[in-house]
C-alpha cells in the first residue's frame, strides 16, 4: 500500500489502558506513518485533562474535552465537573466538547441521566461557541431530537453508524459525518451505504483508538497508522486516489475545527 501524507485522526484515545506500555513508541511510528494531527478524545473529567496535557506535549495532537453517556454515573458534583470541564474547553488546543451523547446500548447509566449530561454539555458548547462530537449508540433518534434542540450547535457524528438518510440530514443541519474502520467491515452495509450518500467535503476519518480497527487488522489494538485502510476504503467508494481522500478529509478537519490556526 502506498504512503500517505496528511492525515488527521480526529478521534483517539490514547489514554486508554491499552498503551500503558508503550505509548511514546506508538505515538512516534503514527507520526513517522504520514499522520499529521491526532485528536485525543475525553470520556471524563480525568481523561479530558490527560488529552489536554497530550496536546502540551506532542506538536500534533489536539483535544476534545467532555464526559461520555458511560461515564456520567461516576460523577458525584455536577457543578465541579461543569466547571472543570469549562476550564479545560478554554485551553488553547482544544478543539470542542466531546465526547457527549448517548449509549442505549447497556441499561446502566439510565436514559434519563445521560439525557441531562447530554443536554448540560450542549448547553456549554452553545454559550463557548464550540464544536461537539457525538457519540451514539443505539439512539439514532434521540440523539437528532436533541441535535434538533440546540440548533446554533454544530459537530461530527463519531463513528457514524446511523442509516444514509439520517447522515444527509444532518448534513442538511451543517454537520459532519466521521467514519471509523468500521465502514470497511464485510458486515457493515448500511454505514457503507451512507458514506456514498455523504458529500465528500463533510466527510472525516478517524480511529477510535484502542477500538475498531479496520480490516485488514480487525480484532487488533488499533492505532492512527491504521487509516490508510479506512481511507483507501473510503477513497474507494468516491472514486478518488487515497491521496486525494486525505487531502479533502484533512481541509475538512481544518476548515471545521481549526486545526493548526493560531
Amino acid at each position: 500500500m502506498e504512503k500517505l501524507h496528511g492525515i488527521i485522526d480526529t478521534h483517539a484515545h490514547y489514554d486508554d489502558n491499552a498503551f500503558n506500555e508503550d505509548r511514546e513508541e506508538v505515538i512516534k511510528n503514527v507520526f513517522a506513518s504520514g499522520v499529521d494531527a491526532v485528536i485525543n478524545a475525553g470520556c471524563s473529567i480525568a481523561s479530558s485533562k490527560r488529552a489536554v496535557e497530550f496536546t502540551e506535549q506532542y506538536d500534533g495532537f489536539y483535544a476534545w474535552c467532555g464526559i461520555h453517556p458511560s461515564d456520567c454515573r461516576y460523577i458525584k458534583d455536577k457543578d465541579r465537573a461543569l466547571f472543570e470541564l469549562e476550564t479545560l474547553l478554554k485551553k488553547p488546543k482544544v478543539v470542542g466538547v466531546g465526547e457527549i451523547g448517548y449509549d442505549f446500548h447497556y441499561p446502566t447509566p439510565t436514559r434519563e441521566e445521560q439525557a441531562k449530561w447530554f443536554e448540560w454539555q450542549m448547553q456549554l458548547a452553545d454559550r463557548l461557541k464550540k464544536p461537539v462530537a457525538i457519540h451514539d449508540r443505539d439512539a439514532h433518534g434521540a440523539t437528532m431530537e436533541m441535535i434538533k434542540k440546540y440548533p446554533k450547535v454544530k459537530g461530527i457524528l463519531h463513528s457514524f453508524s446511523g442509516s444514509p438518510e439520517m447522515a444527509l440530514e444532518l448534513v442538511k443541519l451543517g454537520w459532519y459525518i466521521s467514519f471509523s474502520g468500521v465502514v470497511t467491515f464485510k458486515n457493515a452495509k448500511k454505514t457503507k451505504d451512507a458514506a456514498t450518500a455523504v458529500p465528500i467535503d463533510r466527510i472525516l476519518i478517524e480511529t477510535d483508538c484502542p477500538y475498531l480497527s479496520p480490516e485488514p487488522n480487525r480484532g487488533k489494538r488499533n492505532d492512527s497508522s491504521n487509516l490508510i485502510h479506512t481511507v483507501s476504503f473510503l477513497a474507494d467508494i468516491k472514486k478518488i486516489t487515497p491521496q486525494e481522500m486525505c487531502d479533502i478529509t484533512r481541509k475538512n478537519a481544518i476548515n471545521f475545527l481549526g486545526i493548526g490556526k493560531k
